[in-house]
Order: structure tokens, then sequence, then C-alpha cells
């Protein structure tokens, strides 16, 4: 079987509840915490901000599975608690926060599993503080199968050793900086990568492992370099995905597409029929992620 990087067909989450979510305020500097807000307007702009996108997506070709989300999990807009793979499994990760925790719902599980045989849930991992949230904690080379993994307080890194040997991906494992002087919570803030080409914010990375990072990514891809100013706005925060003519599309929201230089749009062009875009800017500013965050992949 030829191993695919990208799917044509994707899994969201359309929030039932939506704003700051206090409990990963610790590790998440990209969220902006405004104490009075209206939360009933914040999650109308969201629901409107998810259908849109959503659309623009499909309107592509690209298929697209959504569930409601639940009260009480103002993150379930981002469902990075589970991974699928080419082999039609799924696992399903552990979760550093207890309102996230609570996003794991036997409904949404047991949809998977029409599709998805379940073979690992590493659930029990949290009674024991010990994290690491699936395709935002990781960012995969799935042709490859390389790891490319960004320790936090959210992603353990012995419980990352003992997944990419289990699971047959080299670990690339680096520490990371961000604007706060603080570990950047996901990989995925910082990095994407696509088929033929691989998007690094290098500066964020710190000294001691930029040349492995660099090197290995360069290795089997193309690489656009992202800038420490771009991480704000989410320019890393990018998902390949295809229809089913097979043509590739880079997915990001439309502030981090605003954000790309004149040769940075030049480069994707090169590897991408389109750049899909869409406006998700109250989500980006409470929940303090963007468009692959709302994604999940299913193969």
């Amino acid at each position: 079987m030829q191993k695919l990087q990208s799917p044509t067909h994707l899994f969201m989450i359309e929030p039932e509840e939506f704003c700051n979510n206090l409990q990963t305020l610790d590790s998440n500097d990209y969220q902006v915490l405004d104490k009075d807000v209206n939360k009933d307007d914040v999650l109308k702009k969201a629901k409107l901000e998810f259908a849109n996108f959503k659309n623009m997506i499909e309107s592509n070709g690209i298929k697209v599975t959504y569930m409601h989300g639940s009260l009480g999990c103002p993150d379930h807009i981002f469902p990075n608690w589970f991974a699928t793979f080419q082999d039609k499994t799924m696992q399903i990760f552990s979760m550093k926060a207890l309102n996230r925790r609570a996003e794991k719902k036997p409904e949404m599980i047991k949809k998977l599993q029409t599709e998805y045989k379940l073979t690992e849930d590493m659930t029990h991992y949290e009674e024991k503080g010990v994290f690491l949230e699936s395709t935002s904690s990781m960012v995969f080379d799935r042709v490859n199968m390389i790891a490319y993994i960004g320790k936090s307080v959210r992603t353990n890194a012995n419980l990352a050793k003992e997944w990419c040997s289990k699971n047959g991906f080299e670990l690339i494992l680096f520490e990371t900086t961000n604007h706060k002087n603080n570990s950047i919570y996901h990989t995925d803030v910082l990095m994407f990568v696509g088929t033929e080409m691989i998007g690094l914010c290098i500066d964020v990375i710190n000294e001691d492992y930029k040349d492995m990072v660099y090197s290995k990514a360069t290795n089997h891809h193309e690489v656009m370099l992202i800038t420490k100013e771009q991480i704000l706005d989410f320019c890393g925060n990018a998902l390949e995905a295809r229809n089913d003519n097979n043509e590739k599309f880079l997915i990001m929201s439309t502030r981090a597409h605003s954000s790309l230089s004149t040769d940075q749009h030049k480069c994707i062009s090169r590897f991408y029929k389109k750049i899909i875009h869409s406006d998700i800017s109250t989500i980006e500013r409470y929940g303090g992620g963007s468009a692959r965050c709302m994604l999940s992949e299913l193969f």
C-alpha cells in the first residue's frame, strides 16, 4: 500500500460552548483572555466561523464529517484527542486539562469505530499526569514515518519515545521557546508537514536542536521557513488535504494566509492547487488555536 501524507476526508466538531478555556491558560500562550466578554456573542461568532470554514473545505471537494460538541467542553472545536491511520486503526490520547479529557465522548468514539479499529487508548496516563495530545503534540511525516515532537507540559518526552517505538516512527524530539519565554504547548503551532514541503519556524527551536530538526526536515521535503512573528498569526497551524482527484490543498486561516510573504505564496503554489482559507479570527482569539487544530484527518 502506498503511504499517504494526507487524507481526502476530515473530521470537525461544531462547538456547543466556546470561549476562553481557563483550564488551558497556563500552557496556551496564544489565546487572548477577555474577562468581560459576552460569551453568547463569542459562541455565535464561532459557530458562524465554523460553518463558513467547513463549507469552504467542502466546496473544494474535500469530504467533512462533523459532530456536535458538548457543554462543559470549551475546546471541543479542536478535536485533537484522537488520531486515525491508513491501516484503518485509531488511537485515543491523554489530555492535560480536565475539561479536555471530557471531550472524548462515547458517541464520538462509537461513530469513529464504525470505520476504525481502536488499537490504543492512552486515557489512563491522565491520572499519572502524563500527556501526549495526539496530532497537536506530534506532527507526522506519515510517508517517511517520522514524528516531530516539541516537548511541553502537554507533551511528555518519555511517553513520546514509548509511542514512537511502539508505532514504528522515528522520533525527532526537541525543545522550543515562544514569545513569552515558555515552551510552545503544541508542535503544530510551529510546523506542518505536507507531501512535498514542510512549513517550519526554526527560530523558536532551541539552539541545541535546530540543526537536527532542519536537517531531518530537508531530507525528504522542501522547507519553507516561517518567522516568529508569523507564528503569532498561526502560519504554522496548517494542514494538507486532498480531493478525490488527488489534487492537494493547504488549509489555513485567513489571518495566516494574509501573513504569508510573496515568496511563501510562490513556494506553496508550486506544491498545492490552492490555499483554502477562511476567517476564523474569533476562534483564534479565544481558543488560541487555528485551522489545523480544528481538523482531524480521517484516513
